[in-house]
C-alpha cells in the first residue's frame, strides 16, 4: 500500500506485497478500512506481526488475514461481513487460516461478530492492539475464537513494533480518544476518552523517523488542538508545531483533524511562523447551519468558522484549506442546508469530504426524530458536491501558472500508465500529476521537483514542463527509497513491494531540552 498524506476521507486500504515469501514462515495481510487513525493503527498491527514471525504476503493467500475495522458510516458493517462471508468458504478449504477482526466495529460489535461470523479466529478492540499476537497463538493451540476487548488503553500505541508504510513521510500520534460529545459520532464511545503523549515522546519520534530518511510528518489526533489539556497546558499544540520547525531534515508538516471550538491563534501564528508546517489546514464543518451544529452539540456556529479561515487566510494567504460536511442530520431543514450551501461558498474549500448522514446505534443523533428519507439526503447530497466540485475546479485553475514544489509519491494516477505521469503532493497538499521532460533526470519517491502547475481539473493539478522549467531535488528520502529497493534485491518494485523495517517501540533518542 502507498501511504502519502491525504485528507481525512474515509477509504479501504488492502496492504499486500512486501518481502519476498521466506519458506516455512506464516504470512499475513492487513486490510483496513477507515481514517488515519486507522491507517497509522494498521502500520502498528503489521509490525507486531512482524515481530512475532510472520513475514507479509507478497502474493496468493495469506494465512492470517486481519482486519482493521471502522464504525462511523453504516457501510462500515456491509464491508467487514462482506469481505467475512468471501473468506468463510477459503477457510473451510484452508482450516488453517486465521482471520482476526480488530478496530473500532471490533470494539462495538464484539460478540456480534463471532456470532455472525463464527469462523473468525480473533475479535480484539482499539485498546488492545499489542494483544493481537496472543490471541492469534490461542487460537491456534485451542482451536477456539478469542475475543478481547478492554474499555481502557492498556499501552500507548506509541509503544508497539511499527511496520512503517512509507519511507519518505510517516504518520505520529500526539494523542489518542476524544473529549468531545458530538451527537452524531461514535469515535469517543470506541477510542475512550483523550489520553496526549508527552511533547518529549513525540519529538523523539519525529526525529527517529526523519533518521530514517522521512521528510514529512503528519502529527495525528482526534483533536489535535485540545492536545495538551491532560498535562495543563493549553499552548502545547502550538508550542509542539514550533519544536517541529527546529528537527534538522523535516521538511514538511502537517496535523490532522482540529476542531474550530478550541481552534486559537497561537496555532495559526505557529502555523505562519513555522517555515516546514505546511500552508494546509484541515477544519471540518459539518454543517453550516447553526441550528444543525447546536444539535450536533458542535460548540461553534458558522460565523466562527468563517472567521477563523479569514485568520488564516491573513496569515497564510495560499492556504489550502479542506474541510469535512454532513448532509442530512436529523431535522435538517432546507432553509438549514442552504446554510451549509452558503458557508461552502463562502469558504471556498479546496477540497471537501461530504458524507450522508448514517445512523450508528449507540449516538444520541440515531434516537432524535425527523430522520430524513433517503431520496432528500441523496437530492442535497448531490447538489452539494456539484457544488463543491465547482468551487474546487475554479481554485485549482487559479493555481496554472504558478511554480510548485511537488514531493514525489510513489502512487501513480489513474491514468499514469498512459499518460507516463508521475504523482506528488505540493505543499498545500494539492494533488499533482507531473511529466518529466525529454533528457531530464527522474525523481524518486521522497525526492522533490520544482514545476510549473500547466493545466488543472477539479482533483488534481497538471505539469507538463519544457527542460528548463523543470528542476530536481534529490533527498535524503529518495535515498531512503533507494535503499528500500536494493534490500528487495534491487528489483524496482511498487511501494507495496518495498520492505520496511519493524521499528521495536518508542525510539530511545534524546530529547533536547528545549522541548516543551
Amino acid at each position: 500500500m502507498s501511504i502519502t498524506v491525504p485528507g481525512p476521507a474515509s477509504a479501504t486500504t488492502s496492504e499486500t506485497g512486501g518481502t519476498p515469501s521466506v519458506p516455512d514462515r506464516r504470512t499475513y495481510e492487513v486490510r483496513t478500512f477507515g481514517c488515519q487513525m486507522n491507517v497509522h493503527d494498521s502500520e502498528r498491527i503489521s509490525g507486531l506481526l512482524e515481530d512475532s514471525g510472520l513475514v507479509r504476503v507478497q502474493q496468493g493467500q495469506a494465512d492470517v488475514v486481519v482486519f482493521n475495522t471502522c464504525a462511523v458510516r453504516e457501510n462500515a458493517d456491509n464491508k467487514l461481513y462482506g469481505n467475512l462471508g468471501i473468506l468463510k468458504a477459503v477457510k473451510e478449504a484452508r482450516p488453517d487460516l486465521q482471520i482476526a477482526v480488530g478496530g473500532c466495529l471490533a470494539q462495538k460489535d464484539r460478540e456480534t461478530i463471532l456470532r455472525r461470523a463464527p469462523w473468525v479466529d480473533a475479535v480484539f478492540g482499539t485498546h488492545n492492539i499489542g494483544a493481537l499476537p496472543a490471541l492469534l497463538q490461542r487460537a491456534r493451540h485451542n482451536q477456539d475464537a478469542q475475543l478481547e476487548i478492554l474499555e481502557s488503553l492498556d499501552v500507548f500505541p506509541s509503544t508497539l513494533p511499527t511496520r512503517r508504510e512509507s519511507v519518505y513521510a510517516g504518520w505520529v500520534s500526539i494523542s489518542v480518544g476524544c473529549n468531545n460529545t458530538c451527537t452524531f459520532c461514535i469515535v469517543p464511545s470506541l477510542r475512550g476518552k483523550e489520553r496526549d503523549r508527552r511533547p518529549g515522546e513525540i519529538l523523539a519520534e519525529i526525529e527517529a523517523l526523519v533518521a530514517d530518511g522521512a521528510v514529512e510528518v503528519t502529527l495525528l489526533g482526534q483533536n489535535v488542538n485540545s492536545y495538551g489539556v491532560e498535562f495543563g497546558d493549553r499552548g502545547a499544540f502550538a508550542k509542539l508545531l514550533r519544536a517541529c520547525g527546529s528537527i534538522e531534515g523535516l521538511e514538511r508538516v502537517r496535523f490532522t483533524s482540529p476542531h474550530p471550538a478550541a481552534f486559537t491563534d497561537d496555532v495559526i501564528d505557529a502555523m505562519a511562523e513555522t517555515p516546514n508546517v505546511m500552508p494546509q489546514l484541515h477544519m471540518p464543518l459539518q454543517s453550516g447551519s447553526d441550528t444543525v451544529l447546536k444539535a450536533m452539540r458542535r460548540s461553534y456556529r458558522s460565523a466562527r468558522f468563517l472567521g477563523i479561515l479569514d485568520r488564516v487566510r491573513d496569515r497564510m494567504p495560499h492556504a489550502a484549506i479542506s474541510t469535512d460536511i454532513i448532509v442530512g442530520f436529523p431535522g435538517e431543514t432546507e432553509e438549514d442546508f442552504q446554510a451549509t450551501l452558503d458557508v461552502v461558498e463562502q469558504s471556498r474549500f479546496a477540497t471537501a469530504f461530504t458524507f450522508q448522514y448514517s445512523k450508528r446505534p449507540g449516538t444520541p443523533a440515531a434516537d432524535l426524530a425527523d430522520q430524513l428519507p433517503k431520496a432528500v439526503v441523496q437530492e442535497r447530497f448531490e447538489r452539494l458536491t456539484a457544488l463543491q466540485d465547482r468551487i474546487a475546479r475554479e481554485e485549482n485553475a487559479r493555481q496554472v501558472g504558478a511554480t510548485v514544489e511537488v514531493l514525489v509519491t510513489d502512487q501513480q494516477g489513474r491514468k499514469g500508465s498512459e499518460t507516463h505521469r508521475l504523482t506528488g503532493r505540493a505543499r498545500d497538499q494539492r494533488l499533482v500529476h507531473f511529466s518529466v521532460p525529454a533528457g531530464a533526470e527522474a525523481p524518486r519517491p521522497g525526492d522533490f521537483v520544482t514545476l510549473p502547475v500547466t493545466e488543472a481539473a477539479s482533483f488534481h493539478l497538471l505539469s507538463d514542463p519544457s527542460p528548463a522549467q523543470y528542476s530536481l531535488r534529490r533527498s535524503r528520502a529518495g535515498d531512503a527509497w533507494d535503499r528500500s529497493q536494493a534490500d528487495s534485491c534491487g528489483v524496482p518494485a511498487a511501494s507495496d513491494g518495498a520492505p520496511r523495517a519493524v521499528s521495536l517501540g518508542m525510539p530511545s533518542l534524546p530529547v533536547r531540552a528545549s522541548a516543551p
